[in-house]
């Protein structure tokens, strides 16, 4: 029986999304057939991956949509606990495998802990919305269609998707492909044409070589994809090739170097066999050598010619021209790219949130369907999802020396401080959902001075020299500095750069010759596309780094409070807060010498 056979029909449900217990813990609201928002908990409190129930995402998207709990008709759980009952006997199947012998049994209790603990938060989910129907809906159809429906906007009109979900873990499945129709009305008909499942994982392997590199697992990843710019994958090529051989249908995983999965993270990740081909664990902080970026080398190659082979699998079983990808892995932009290069696709996409954190829009977006037949509006090219604070008042010393003015004129006050070479910090509008700041919880800089990149590794962001900054480019004249091809909205993919970038703007250039772009149109972000156009204005290029509002281990900042801790906190000049400028009492003296601009006490 279908889990949402029982959902009663309703003219208007009011979905709330759920993400909780796991990493990436989130909410996502659908009310009057419309997407009322997305937000990750660790941007309110601070908690990075954090796991617990999202209270506060919660509360603000009840009160934006001005309902009470007693009002929520569905809650949507992004997995299903029945899925990991079953894994549990499945699991004594590795016990014919002599090197999974070991394993079999902690595999089988750690699905069923599992089953136990995801039905122990839903019976709690009840507690909270005592009049809603609980319902539980398989991990990688909240991928699929979250990656679908947020990708439509740029998918050239075609009805016909390929979805391609590639993650570490949804109940059993890692990877799967689904062909999805688009109906008139938002119907939509998915056809599930592949499943993969564990332990052939791409997820699984990344973050394992990634802890094993002395990096945090599902945190750090993209440091790796970054150190890999600076290795030979041919020391370790071969390795790769037998660890994860490629298939006909898909690919596979050699348990002799990369163990069965127990559900707990207290069961290493890596074989000591994989440990005597490659290098000892490294700890974390200890000097980064050759031979760990040669290991990293070797992993994301073998990562985007799997993520290659599977794209062109999913053109293959589906016929689709577009191609729509979700789950964690897609958060690599690198092999992203290699798909828009490689692949055959006329367009590819990735949600705004392709990771954990956007299942609970997933989720929510299946029960709504479930019970409607059709998708909602308001997700189609959404990212900024979460709270704003347009009203917001501050003191002339908001800290202990900082001094705000209210600016009239903040795009020009941006553009101009950029160019005269200051880092400066953006909190404006909604919070982006994702991975990626999207220039409204941001740090931006000039790609055309010298020494930027280093001030912002070394003095801001405190993180490894060698991970690259990304840009954002005004959409128009992308061509001009990015071979892509296609929109970039969500800064998920790394495209190659023209010479005009290489000779102008070398920073944003990574080793490898790429850089992970933002393409900006006025029309979804109107305030980025002005900063854009007047630092063009001065400078001749509408092109700025763009990087998170945050430093490393700390969460993008959702708050007033925490963007105003950042720029304390850090070597940043100075942060516009909304419609206010905020500077260290230190710096330059503004207002008089500024136009356009007042104190708060002129205001």
């Amino acid at each position: 029986m279908s889990p949402f056979s029982r959902l009663a029909t309703h003219q208007a449900p009011v979905v709330l999304g759920l993400c909780s217990g796991t990493h990436d813990s989130s909410a996502a609201l659908i009310a009057d057939g419309t997407l009322v928002g997305l937000v990750e908990e660790e941007r309110l409190n601070g908690d990075k991956h954090t796991r617990a129930y999202p209270r506060q995402a919660v509360t603000w998207l009840l009160d934006q949509a001005g309902l009470k709990p007693a009002q929520v008709t569905h809650v949507a759980y992004n997995h299903s606990p029945l899925r990991y009952l079953a894994a549990a006997p499945a699991s004594l199947r590795w016990l014919a495998h002599p090197a999974a012998v070991p394993r079999a049994f902690p595999r089988a209790r750690s699905c069923t802990q599992v089953w136990l603990n995801s039905r122990a938060r839903m019976r709690a989910f009840q507690t909270h919305f005592p009049a809603a129907h609980v319902t539980a809906v398989e991990h990688h159809l909240t991928h699929a269609l979250y990656a679908l429906a947020a990708g439509t906007n740029i998918l050239g009109g075609r009805n016909e998707v390929a979805v391609l979900v590639t993650d570490s873990l949804g109940e059993t499945a890692t990877t799967t492909i689904t062909h999805a129709r688009l109906r008139p009305g938002g119907r939509v008909d998915l056809d599930r044409r592949l499943t993969l499942t564990d332990p052939a994982s791409l997820g699984y392997v990344y973050g394992a070589v990634t802890l094993h590199l002395g990096w945090r697992r599902t945190d750090e990843e993209g440091t790796v994809m970054a150190l890999a710019a600076l290795g030979d994958p041919a020391r370790f090529r071969d390795l790769f090739r037998r660890a994860i051989p490629i298939t006909s249908t898909g690919f596979g995983v050699d348990v002799r170097l990369f163990p069965l999965r127990v559900l707990s993270s207290r069961w290493p990740r890596v074989s000591p066999a994989f440990a005597a081909e490659t290098c000892p664990p490294r700890a974390p902080g200890a000097p980064v050598e050759q031979v760990h970026a040669d290991l990293a080398a070797a992993l994301q190659e073998r990562t985007e010619q799997v993520m290659v082979h599977l794209a062109r699998r999913a053109r293959k079983l589906t016929g689709a021209r577009v191609l729509a990808v979700g789950g964690g892995v897609a958060m690599n932009c690198v092999s992203i790219g290699k798909i828009c290069e490689q692949a055959g696709f006329e367009q590819v996409t990735v949600p705004p949130s392709p990771g954990d954190a956007g299942t609970s829009a997933g989720a929510a977006l299946a029960v709504h369907r479930a019970v409607t037949g059709r998708l909602p509006a308001g997700v189609a090219g959404a990212s900024y999802l979460g709270p704003d604070y347009p009203s917001m008042d501050l003191p002339v010393h908001p800290r202990p020396g900082l001094t705000a003015i209210q600016v009239a004129s903040p795009e020009m006050m941006l553009a101009r401080r950029l160019a005269e070479g200051q880092i400066v910090g953006l909190f404006r509008g909604r919070l982006e959902a994702g991975p990626r700041a999207l220039g409204h919880r941001s740090i931006l800089a000039s790609p055309l001075l010298p020494g930027v990149v280093e001030r912002l590794n070394a003095r801001i962001k405190y993180r490894e020299e060698f991970r690259p900054f990304a840009p954002m480019v005004l959409a128009s004249v992308a061509d001009d500095y990015f071979t892509l091809g296609q929109p970039s909205p969500f800064m998920s993919m790394a495209s190659g750069v023209t010479d005009l970038t290489r000779e102008a703007m070398p920073s944003i250039v990574h080793v490898n010759g790429t850089a992970r772009v933002q393409t900006v149109n006025p029309d979804a972000e109107p305030f980025v596309a002005r900063v854009l156009a007047a630092f063009a204005a001065i400078t001749g290029h509408p092109v700025l780094i763009n990087t998170s509002l945050n430093v490393k281990g700390q969460p993008i900042c959702g708050t007033p409070d925490m963007a105003l801790d950042c720029l304390t906190g850090t070597g940043m000049d100075a942060l516009l807060l909304e419609d206010w400028w905020v500077a260290k009492t230190t710096a330059a003296p503004l207002g008089d010498s500024e136009p356009g601009t007042t104190s708060k006490e002129e205001s």
